[in-house]
């Protein structure tokens, strides 16, 4: 198998070549090793390989700039030397990552896992991945709201839920008390931290720390019960849609 390495670091590249050369848990017949978003381009319009290690910055540029130039249908392990939230979005959408620095088990394993998974990978989910992390920066963390005579900026992890009602949008925090906020959910949604927030159903975004228990009365039917009183007095109950999407949130 043809292996490619998209590294812009020489002391890096040359490591993770080593221990390819070296290892037996996969047969390898080619590693190139590449040092920029321009070459990579260039590569992947006339070569094919089986898999790639890409390095998430690069000198000139970011790996999503590859898959935006050209066709990468190859499965990739991204090295990065991100923090949590990149690795939870790796974790979820990817086949494994390498979180600089790494051991040489580290790398070992995740071949293991690729040759594990290889024939069942969706490439497709690569994008999602780098584009979700690209996100993290427009995220908003911090909710402006009119109390009485006072403007209140609340932080996002002291948010419990969302709740829409009518035309209306409140936040309710930990300390019990709810506020109106201008917005709605379809647009809130998009601005929230994907591994802390999950919009339910047509009413409600929750906090994922503030679920108490999920009730499976089937399974098109799932029901959610929170730490902290709800303004409803029907349950939450899950959208039938969202159910699979729901699931693979809470294992991320």
């Amino acid at each position: 198998m043809k292996i490619v390495v998209i590294e812009d670091e020489h002391l890096a590249s040359s490591y993770l070549k080593s221990i390819l050369e070296q290892q037996t848990i996969i047969s390898i017949s080619e590693i190139s090793v590449l040092k920029s978003v321009k070459d990579a381009v260039a590569f992947f319009k006339v070569n094919t390989v089986d898999l790639a290690f890409m390095d998430i910055h690069l000198g000139d540029g970011k790996s999503l700039d590859i898959f935006e130039q050209t066709l990468v249908s190859c499965p990739v392990i991204f090295i990065t030397a991100y923090d949590s939230y990149a690795v939870k979005v790796f974790k979820h959408f990817t086949i494994d990552y390498l979180l600089k620095p790494y051991e040489e088990e580290e790398l070992l394993e995740a071949l293991i896992k690729y040759k594990n998974i290889k024939e069942t990978f969706n490439t497709s989910l690569i994008v999602e991945s780098l584009v979700e992390i690209e996100n993290q920066n427009n995220i908003q963390h911090h909710f402006l709201v009119n109390h009485r005579d006072k403007l209140i900026s609340i932080n996002d992890t002291a948010i419990t839920y969302f709740f829409a009602t009518g035309k209306h949008l409140f936040i309710h925090t930990n300390s019990g008390n709810s506020y109106l906020y201008n917005s709605n959910l379809k647009d809130l949604i998009n601005k929230l931290d994907p591994v802390l927030f999950f919009k339910v159903n047509r009413k409600y975004i929750i906090n994922r720390h503030h679920i108490q228990e999920i009730i499976k009365h089937s399974s098109q039917k799932i029901e959610l019960l929170l730490n902290v009183s709800i303004p409803d007095s029907e349950p939450i109950i899950l959208s039938k849609k969202e159910i699979n999407n729901f699931k693979n949130w809470l294992d991320s």
